[in-house]
Order: C-alpha cells, then structure tokens, then sequence
C-alpha cells in the first residue's frame, strides 16, 4: 500500500498520538465523536467547552451549520480567557450558572428549556461576552457567508452601486422613471 493513503488503522494511530502529545502538553482536546474536528482546549475543560458550544447554538441556531463552525467561537472564547484571569472565571462561573439553573447540565436540556434559561441570563455579563463573541467568531466566518448569502465587503471593489445593487434576477427590470439619479459625490 502507498504511505500517503490514509487506512483507517493509520488514522486512529495518528489521532491517537496527537492526542496524547497535545494532552502531554496539559491541554484539555475537545472533539466530536460524529464529526471530524478537534479543539485544544487551554482553560475550559471538555464539559465548559460543550456547555459553551451548546449555547452559541442555541443563541444563534442554524440547523444546517455544523457544530464546526459554532466551536471556532468556544476556541476563540478558551484563547481570551487564557490571556484573561477574568474572562476565564467569568466563563466557569457562567457555564456553572447554565447547568445550576434547572439542575440538569445546560447540554442535556431540550432546546426550549435551553431558550427560557439563556432569556433569564441577557443582562448577564457573561451572557454578553459570549454573544458577542458569537456575533464576531461565527458571523465574520468567511466560510459561512456563501451559506448566508453575503458576497463580502464591497469597500475595495467601488461599493454596491456597480456591483451586486442591481442583481436581483428574480425581480423584473423597474421602468427608468422609477430609478433615482444615480450619485457619484
């Protein structure tokens, strides 16, 4: 067999050692068993991960995102609280106040449920750190615009006026009356 094709034997070995060196390494790996991808976790451990993983979801659900895009934002969030003190005990305590709230572990609880505890937390600094880290990590993914339908920044290209304003091909062309004077300030 050629040494560049991947046998399943050769993979789980090769996982295996990376696993081990970078828990030698005293970080906590975050995986997903149904998916192929893998966080090394600095601060959160693999529950704080998840917990935080299942509420930018739950924040901004996306049904057909995989949860590879949702764990940029719990890798982002785990970097902040490495260079942060503060930020690392607020998202302990936070992922604690999740799990506390109806006594059963955040991650365990039906979607709803998930919905009626973040509603009682928006006031919440914690909450607000990690919304807005969902808003920038998950939003300003350019791997996910396409999904969303945004083309990028239109800055470097002379705005929208020439490019994309006018490409709406499902809607019929307006009558040139209905059309303001285009501006060129």
């Amino acid at each position: 067999m050629p040494k560049y094709i991947l046998d399943r034997r050769r993979f789980l070995r090769r996982t295996g050692e990376v696993v081990l060196v970078v828990t030698a390494a005293g970080r906590v790996i975050f995986t997903d068993p149904g998916r192929s991808f893998a966080i090394a976790m600095e601060v959160l451990d693999e529950h704080g991960a998840r917990t935080l993983l299942a509420m930018t979801r739950a924040l901004y659900p996306h049904p057909s995102i995989g949860d590879e895009y949702y764990a940029v934002v719990v890798e982002a969030l785990d970097a902040e609280a490495k260079a942060d003190a503060a930020v690392a005990n607020l998202l302990k305590d936070g992922v604690a106040r999740l799990d506390a709230a109806k006594g059963v572990p955040f991650v365990a609880l039906s979607p709803g449920t998930q919905e009626e505890v973040l509603a009682s937390l928006e006031g919440d600094p914690f909450f607000q750190k990690v919304r807005g880290a969902s808003v920038f990590h998950f939003y300003n993914n350019k791997l996910l615009w396409r999904h969303f339908g945004y083309e990028g920044s239109s800055f470097e290209y002379g705005g929208y006026l020439r490019r994309g304003f006018q490409d709406l091909g499902w809607l019929p062309d307006p009558p040139p009356e209905v059309s303001p004077e285009p501006y060129f300030g």
